[in-house]
């Protein structure tokens, strides 16, 4: 291998985070509006060809590992078609997906056989009115099918997803926890992050996860650290004594793990994102037939890449650096 996607900071870029479309069938509330979303057409949409392409270029780059992401992925057509190509393509090693799982069931087999590994369903809640004021809609139920689609084609691990926020689902912690003793699931608890939202609304919602800890010493549940779940990324794992599962926590805001970021982010319109957090943006699309252009972008992408984000700060209300994205997570992917 002649080249590795590093950028001035040392850390080595091995993971392309793929958005296949900015829509959903959900509107969960840290994601997007409840209206009022300006969708791209479709003609500005990557094509499947196209985002095999750029995979067939970073991949001899060191790029071995992918997730599949949206908006909710499973509402574009032919998904596992996507996936038969890029799981094809030599130094490809593992393909992930992050989804709502409301249409996971009736997909799980096939994106299976594609070449999905493993899945993050997002379960904010299991409280059926609460999962439904979270989501603007959805059904809790049709998720926790999907999941049990999940085990039956043996996906592994199966993440579950759950964004802390105070007042709405942080009783629940306990729920979550209990659900780790008998099944080999693995939950990880994701702070609240301020993407896409000009103003003080997220920081009502944010909680520090502390509390899940905290939650877990109150309880008297006994727990011990654990490097054992394939695919950790940026989560510090736990299980309880005895547990099948694990439990994690994500704290971009409180604890940040910007110095292992190995990730590179590819919107579904073809920009590169080297930072979830900041506005900067390279398009990539517009270099699509010229593999050199497309490495080019890529590198110029690594080379601007910051060395943190300031989201503390921004939950502090003190002066940032630079521009924050104002794209709603959904348009982002993740």
């Amino acid at each position: 291998m002649s080249k590795l996607l590093v950028d001035k900071y040392g850390r080595i870029h091995n993971y392309l985070r793929i958005s296949v479309t900015d829509r959903c069938n959900l509107r969960c509330v840290y994601c997007m509006p409840e209206e009022g979303m300006q969708f791209e057409p479709d003609n500005r949409i990557m094509t499947y060809e196209e985002i095999t392409e750029v995979v067939k270029v970073l991949a001899p780059l060191g790029v071995s590992k992918l997730r599949i992401t949206g908006g909710e992925p499973l509402v574009r057509k032919g998904l596992d078609q996507l996936v038969s190509m890029l799981s094809s393509i030599p130094g490809i090693e593992d393909i992930a997906l992050s989804t709502n799982g409301m249409y996971l069931a009736k997909f799980a087999d096939r994106l299976k056989t594609a070449g999905i590994t493993r899945v993050n369903v997002s379960l904010d809640s299991l409280n059926p009115a609460t999962f439904k004021a979270i989501t603007r809609g959805g059904d809790v139920h049709k998720v926790l099918k999907g999941l049990e689609a999940s085990r039956k084609v043996g996906f592994s691990p199966i993440k579950l997803n759950v964004v802390l926020m105070k007042d709405v689902n942080d009783k629940e912690v306990e729920q979550f926890l209990a659900m780790t003793r008998e099944e080999p699931i693995h939950i990880r608890f994701i702070e609240y992050m301020p993407i896409g939202y000009e103003g003080s609304k997220w920081r009502n919602a944010y909680m520090p996860l502390t509390h899940i800890l905290e939650t877990c010493d109150r309880l008297n549940l006994r727990y011990t650290a654990c490097e054992d779940v394939y695919g950790n990324g940026p989560a510090q794992s736990f299980r309880l004594d005895g547990a099948a599962g694990t439990f994690g926590l994500i704290h971009p805001i409180s604890d940040h793990f910007c110095s292992s970021c190995n990730r590179l982010r590819l919107t579904a319109e073809g920009s590169i994102k080297p930072c979830l957090y900041w506005n900067d943006e390279y398009n990539v699309r517009k270099h699509m037939g010229d593999p050199k252009a497309i490495e080019a972008m890529f590198l110029k992408a690594i080379e601007a890449k910051p060395e943190t984000h300031e989201m503390a700060k921004a939950l502090a209300g003190e002066q940032l650096s630079g521009l924050p994205t104002l794209r709603r997570m959904s348009q982002i992917g993740g």
